[in-house]
């Protein structure tokens, strides 16, 4: 029987390799591929209380960051050349967070009602001002490293990178949102 089940198998693959001769693979693109729409549900409200916007960013999960000058992230499945139009300006910056003086857990709240806007507002590209750490105790960037964890967290986060001189240098971040069509 395992000697059937061999030759249905390689009758399987030669019928697809059949089928697939004339197939050619889908240029790269910076767009992820939708899912498929299921049945229609009807949605929560955006609205959720604030306590448990900033527990879904946890400081528990530590993803080490390439850091230095090239520090940036982007979504698996996303093209390069979408990091690479993010690093030079590609996108204008619809919105600015700017957290210099905040706690970590006020900024970790800052930036989830930050982005809960964005997304409700439609923005695609975002600046978030860490700082460099020069007021800190240690003279460390304190929020830099907790930030970068905290966006890889949103699903809705496709990239980030280190922003231009111009747009605040290894003080900021510029981060290219999920689009909303």
């Amino acid at each position: 029987m395992a000697h059937n089940d061999s030759v249905s198998d390689e009758d399987d693959k030669a019928l697809f390799h059949t089928a697939m001769r004339d197939v050619a693979p889908l240029p790269a693109s910076d767009r992820l591929p939708q899912s498929r729409a299921k049945a229609s549900v009807p949605r929560k409200s955006r609205h959720i209380d604030e306590t448990a916007l900033a527990d879904n960013l946890s400081d528990h999960i530590a993803i080490e960051l390439e850091t230095g000058d090239a520090w940036s992230f982007i979504q698996p499945g996303m093209s390069a050349q979408t990091l690479r139009r993010l690093r030079r300006g590609y996108w204008k910056i619809d919105e600015t967070l700017d957290l210099h003086g905040f706690t970590r857990d006020e900024a970790r709240q800052e930036l989830t009602l930050f982005l809960e806007n964005c997304l409700r507002d439609r923005y695609r590209c975002i600046r978030i001002v860490h700082g460099k750490g020069l007021g800190s105790k240690d003279r460390e960037p304190v929020l830099k490293t907790r930030v970068g964890n905290w966006l890889i967290q949103c699903a809705d986060v496709l990239a980030f990178c280190q922003a231009r001189p111009v747009d605040g240098g290894g003080g900021a971040l510029l981060v290219l949102l999920r689009s909303k069509n």
